[in-house]
């Protein structure tokens, strides 16, 4: 069997830089690399309801934003099945089985949990006076390694392509895997996480210095904005604090606009935008004792942004004009992807023996027992 890939992202925004540089560029590497038997890419929107569910409409605006994202960045449904969750319902079905596998203590010690459950703001205790949705961890939310789990089995996924703190999930799944082929007999394949090359692509920082885009926090570069929301998010990048004159001396670490371009700088750019200069190494060596100021340094990531995106926006602004054929390929693809879902799902409840309709041999045999007592 050859190897398949699973990946996705929840539809709560609109996809950033910082996806890209993480993820969605190397999706298109994977999903052009020929190495791969089929690339299932899927927009979780069934798992983002999960600390969503008192505003769906929030989800079900973003799926087309995603969908948008994933097509002008180059993902082709001739070559990826791009799908949405929430119309594969054996995953469900999956999942259901798979919480006999694992405790409540196992769940409770994954550490991917219990970040996640501090970032969203789920209290453990039942404390009132928190509002109806962070009253405690609902549980769809905590158990959703078991979901994952289902999400990656269901396409029989030998990979997935992710962050280093995906790995406890991973493992999760792995572990799954390993019970259920214990317990029922090999039929689940067991997953291999593929993290990022480059070490610059695990994590961008927002526009602010801070550690993640993130959507609530105002700084992200999106996908889809324009040239001007661009040189103006770039223009306001937080650099180095001590660096007020150009004269003065700066520090390129922890300086945000020195982290893009390590993550999208290439020896080209120079001759192109900033001939001045033969390397990053050079650029960095010059601000570092002072002389070269932030207004130039920003001017050339700009530039390399833009040039990054340019093609991105063209695609984007073609399929805008689509949408009713950007839903018919997303219908399509959970279409798709159901079939190869409702297999596994076949195979596990043979191997479950739950097959009851199935099973001509169970019903003989127990048509021949209860005949002796006619």
């Amino acid at each position: 069997m050859g190897k398949i890939i699973l990946t996705g992202d929840r539809p709560t925004g609109k996809l950033h830089l910082g996806h890209y540089v993480g993820s969605l560029r190397r999706r298109v590497e994977l999903q052009n690399s020929g190495e791969y038997e089929r690339v299932f890419v899927m927009i979780a929107d069934a798992q983002a309801l999960t600390d969503n569910a008192d505003n769906p409409e929030k989800v079900r605006q973003n799926i087309i934003e995603v969908a948008l994202d994933y097509l002008s960045c180059g993902l082709d449904p001739e070559r990826t099945t791009i799908f949405i969750q929430s119309q594969i319902p054996e995953l469900c079905e999956l999942a259901f089985y798979y919480m006999n596998l694992v405790t409540v203590a196992r769940l409770q010690r994954n550490p991917t949990v219990k970040a996640e459950i501090q970032l969203r703001g789920f209290s453990d205790a039942n404390a009132e006076e928190e509002g109806p949705q962070r009253q405690g961890i609902p549980v769809g939310f905590f158990t959703y390694p078991i979901s994952q789990a289902s999400d990656i089995t269901a396409f029989r996924a030998t990979t997935v392509p992710a962050g280093q703190d995906q790995e406890p999930m991973i493992e999760q799944t792995r572990e799954i895997v390993h019970k259920f082929n214990a317990v029922y007999g090999p039929t689940l394949v067991e997953p291999e996480i593929l993290l990022p090359e480059n070490a610059v692509c695990m994590r961008l920082p927002g526009t602010d210095g801070k550690a993640k885009m993130s959507k609530s926090l105002g700084n992200c570069i999106y996908l889809s904005d324009s040239a001007e929301e661009l040189r103006k998010k770039v223009m306001g990048m937080y650099t180095d604090p001590d660096h007020l004159r150009i004269d003065d001396p700066g520090k390129v670490e922890g300086n945000t606009v020195f982290t893009y371009l390590d993550a999208f700088c290439c020896p080209e750019h120079f001759a192109k935008y900033l001939p001045d200069y033969q390397s990053l190494d050079e650029l960095k060596a010059h601000y570092r004792r002072g002389g070269l100021g932030d207004v130039k340094v920003k001017k050339f990531l700009i530039s390399i942004l833009n040039e990054t995106l340019e093609p991105i926006r063209e695609r984007r602004a073609y399929f805008e004009e689509h949408i009713g054929d950007v839903y018919e390929m997303l219908r399509a693809g959970s279409e798709s992807a159901r079939k190869v879902a409702a297999q596994t799902l076949h195979d596990v409840r043979n191997a479950m023996r739950i097959n009851y309709f199935d099973d001509k041999e169970l019903i003989e045999a127990q048509a021949r027992h209860y005949s002796h007592h006619a």
